[in-house]
C-alpha cells in the first residue's frame, strides 16, 4: 500500500503530525496531481450506498490550482439530500493534501450519472448486495 492509499484500518489516507498526507505525488507546480486526488477521495463514501465516490463514478474532474482544490462531481439522484454531506467530505480529505488551502466542490447533472460510470469492482459490490447492475 502507498502513503496515498486509504489506509483500511483508520478509513484516512496516511498523514503527519500535522494533518497532511504523506507520500502524496506532486506535480511540477507543487500540487497533488489529479491521481492522487481521486485516491484520496476514495475516502468519501455515498452514504446511501456505502461504496466511495470515485468508484462509483461520481467524480468527473479534480484539479489544483492557486491552493484550491476544484472537484466536479455528479450524484446519483437530483434532488439527493446529502448534497451537503459529500461536500464536507470532500473537502475534509482533500484539504489534508500539501499545499491545498481550500476545496470547491461543484455539483452538476450533466452528464447524467449512471451505473454504466462505475468501476468494475464497484457494480461487483452492488451485486454481492442484490442489485441489478
Amino acid at each position: 500500500m502507498t502513503d496515498t492509499q486509504t489506509d483500511p484500518m483508520q478509513g484516512w489516507p496516511h498523514a503527519d503530525d500535522t494533518g497532511v498526507m504523506t507520500g502524496v505525488e506532486l506535480d511540477e507546480r507543487g500540487y497533488p496531481t489529479e491521481a492522487a486526488m481521486h485516491e484520496a477521495l476514495k475516502a468519501v463514501l455515498d452514504p446511501e450506498i456505502g461504496i466511495n465516490i470515485v468508484d462509483l463514478g461520481l467524480v468527473y474532474g479534480v484539479t489544483a490550482e492557486d491552493g484550491v482544490a476544484h472537484v466536479r462531481m455528479t450524484l446519483t439522484t437530483m434532488g439527493c439530500p446529502l448534497t451537503e454531506l459529500l461536500h464536507q467530505q470532500c473537502t475534509l480529505v482533500l484539504a489534508r493534501l500539501p499545499n491545498i488551502d481550500d476545496v470547491e466542490v461543484e455539483f452538476t447533472f450533466s452528464p447524467p450519472w449512471s451505473t454504466d460510470m462505475m468501476s468494475p469492482e464497484a457494480k461487483e459490490e452492488l451485486r454481492a448486495m442484490g442489485f441489478n447492475v
